[in-house]
């Protein structure tokens, strides 16, 4: 266990206790932000201030004076990077941030280390402690109010399916008019993770028929319970693995499972694809071929949809594409920011929470040996300190974590 005092002597403790720095966030359209105003007092109460960015909360409705009221102090970014602790973010912060960052800080965001060991190598190298949340070990229950993936994979997939209805040219419910009847729209689901889940139900709840697929016949149950059917792949077999996610298939289980897969997608008025692996690229689950089988005027949307690649064969995250078949192809790997107003809510309850676990009588005290901790904690006294990182930074800078 160690106690750290961050900042430097401009005052980071304070009368308030630890400072905590909110920073605007950079990322193409990302509108949360890290904190919001109605959380400042918890953050008091913990033995904490909060200094934020101006103009951070603007983009998820929260303005400056806003903040004041609650009891924060509105700063340039220069001053509340030179005044906090702790600096959180929703992403990872830019590298000019990262850049201006002191030994004996600390930054708290969704860093995804597994995907960016530089960023991890280089916050080490300048003695920051990195919290990642996204490598909180999902499985404790004591840990669910600090779950930011799933807090926000819950908002991807509502916001999934309100999409993908708004995108398609029909109705999703059974309509009956003086018209005509309009039959309701079949609705396919690839994962059933938090995010795939939330999508059924609301997909559901928008009177669509609605199907559920995943690798891992254990959510089978979980499928049924929001009102949808499972799609039982014959060639499907068993990928459950650790923490509650899906394993990697290998290549020979991914041919055979696609084969079968390809008939059911194509089918469908409209797929929503939310499969993911966590610090790989998301499997590809809907390919060329598929989209090629599908009727005119159906939609996917990839929720997976990265830099690394989506479950979709040439989806665009951020872009929505109409194929010469007409199918559209929405790349949505960023839905939370589309939901400003409830994300940002429901990350700052995350943030604050792992705040609290970790700073103790106006410091954060770092303990490996504590679970939460060991999964979140990416680097610290200048190391690489969680085990799967630091193999990632030694395999690439050869084999040196520092």
């Amino acid at each position: 266990m160690s106690e750290t005092t961050p900042g430097a002597p401009s005052g980071t403790i304070a009368q308030g206790g630890l400072v905590v720095g909110v920073l605007k966030e950079e990322w193409p359209r990302e509108r949360r932000v890290a904190i919001v105003p109605d959380d400042v007092a918890r953050l008091r109460g913990s033995g904490m201030s909060l200094v934020v960015e101006a103009g951070a909360g603007s983009a998820a409705w929260h303005s400056d004076d806003a903040y004041r009221s609650a009891g924060a102090t509105v700063a340039s970014r220069e001053e509340v990077v030179e005044r906090a602790g702790v600096v959180v973010t929703v992403r990872k912060p830019p590298p000019g941030v990262v850049s201006a960052l002191r030994a004996g800080q600390a930054v708290l965001g969704l860093l995804q280390p597994l995907t960016d060991p530089d960023l991890a190598r280089d916050l080490a190298e300048r003695g920051v402690t990195a919290l990642s949340l996204d490598g909180l070990p999902r499985t404790l229950s004591r840990a669910q109010t600090m779950d930011a993936l799933t807090s926000q994979a819950n908002i991807a997939g509502y916001k999934a399916a309100v999409l993908a209805a708004d995108t398609f040219g029909r109705f999703f419910p059974l309509l009956i008019t003086a018209s005509g009847t309009s039959k309701p729209a079949d609705v396919l689901v690839l994962g059933a993770g938090v995010a795939g889940l939330q999508a059924m139900g609301t997909a559901r709840r928008l009177g669509a028929i609605v199907t559920g697929y995943d690798v891992r016949p254990a959510t089978k149950a979980e499928v049924e319970s929001v009102g949808a059917k499972f799609l039982a792949v014959g060639a499907s077999p068993s990928a459950a693995g650790d923490g509650g996610y899906a394993r990697e298939l290998t290549a020979d289980e991914q041919a055979a499972q696609q084969e079968e897969l390809n008939a059911h997608i194509a089918r469908r008025d409209v797929v929503i694809s939310t499969a993911q692996v966590p610090g790989r690229r998301p499997p590809l689950l809907v390919t060329s071929t598929a989209l090629g089988q599908m009727r005119p005027g159906t939609v996917v949307v990839d929720v997976a949809a990265s830099a690394l690649g989506g479950n979709v064969e040439g989806s665009v995250d951020g872009e929505t594409i109409v194929t010469p078949e007409g199918v559209t192809i929405v790349g949505a790997g960023n839905l939370p920011a589309e939901v400003p107003g409830a994300a940002s809510a429901a990350f700052s309850r995350n943030a604050c929470a792992l705040l609290a676990h970790v700073v103790q009588d106006g410091r954060l005290v770092v303990d490996l040996g504590d679970e939460i901790q060991a999964g979140v904690v990416v680097t610290h006294d200048g190391t690489v300190v969680h085990p799967a990182v630091a193999g990632l930074v030694g395999e690439s800078h050869g084999g040196a974590s520092r």
